[in-house]
């Protein structure tokens, strides 16, 4: 199963929806249209989002230090989890107190036929956006659906970016229909339910990637295949009689394991380190993930 490259996967949505902001902006401010303004607000959070995004990428790449021995790859899950909060906030809350506000004091929009074209480029762009965070997602979820992937996954910036994707296609979709309903049949209150339907997306959206990323934050381990791979690999070395336990441990783009593992008991002290380091050095050949390994022979569990 292949990497996922989620670096890339952030320079399409940050391309994106920085395109469809300015647009958006543009259009709620010649239209009046609460939709359009609430939309143009969930583009700038996402923009945002994307560069808190790249800075968790980078912070995760820290050295591992005396205070922080197993490295900074953690620091990814706390940036995405506020990438959740902020789209709970500024894109959910936002929408809600824009549509309410239009529902008590509605008002007619002005040249429609901006927003409509605007909410189409937009559609357009964010497309393109969700085909890239789909071919990186069809790289890592194999035969999985995506569902399964969503909850299994373990690169949290690739799950933000997928919610948020599918987060701003479906609420141009709520857009384009609240506008166009709007202009059928002259009723802005079309408009002020598009927008609090935007703002209930954002929002239940938000909600599942912070239950994800929060699982990540805790100390979740490697996805379920990856650590069956793991010990399937370990089980068929022929330094080692069984495999005890297996504990792992996802640290952003890093994984640490622990083995409790019964080695061949005619070996002698020096026989079983060797075989011990062989065992941790194709280990980290066949799984580059592996950074750090701690293997403890024994005889009984």
């Amino acid at each position: 199963m292949a990497k996922a490259d989620s670096l890339k996967t952030i320079f399409y949505a940050l391309g994106a929806n920085f395109a469809i902001f300015v647009t958006k902006l543009a259009a709620a401010i010649v239209t009046g249209s609460g939709a359009m303004a609430a939309e143009a607000v969930h583009s700038l959070a996402d923009c945002g989002n994307q560069g808190l995004l790249l800075l968790g990428m980078r912070s995760a790449k820290a050295p591992a230090t005396l205070e922080h021995p197993l490295g900074h790859g953690k620091a990814i899950y706390f940036w995405s989890f506020l990438v959740a909060l902020m789209l709970f906030s500024v894109g959910g809350a936002y929408s809600l107190y824009e549509g309410w506000h239009k529902l008590h004091d509605p008002e007619p929009l002005r040249r429609a036929w901006i927003a409509i074209a605007v909410l189409a480029f937009g559609v357009a762009a964010e497309s393109v956006s969700m085909w890239g965070c789909l071919r990186e997602v069809n790289k890592a979820r194999g035969g999985r659906s995506l569902w399964r992937w969503f909850h299994e996954s373990r690169q949290s910036e690739l799950i933000v970016i997928f919610g948020e994707d599918l987060a701003a296609l479906l609420g141009l979709a709520f857009a384009l229909l609240a506008i166009v309903l709007t202009v059928i049949t002259g009723n802005p209150l079309f408009d002020a339910l598009g927008t609090l339907a935007i703002g209930v997306l954002l929002i239940v959206v938000a909600i599942f990637i912070a239950i994800e990323v929060k699982a990540l934050l805790i100390g979740q381990s490697v996805d379920p295949e990856l650590r069956d791979r793991i010990r399937s690999f370990i089980e068929q070395r022929p330094e080692v009689v069984r495999v005890f336990s297996l504990i792992t441990l996802q640290l952003g783009p890093d994984v640490m394991i622990a083995i409790k593992a019964e080695m061949r008991r005619d070996a002698t002290a020096l026989d079983m380190v060797n075989a011990i380091n062989a065992v941790e050095r194709d280990l980290k050949i066949q799984f580059p993930e592996i950074r750090w390994s701690f293997f403890e022979p024994d005889f009984e569990d």
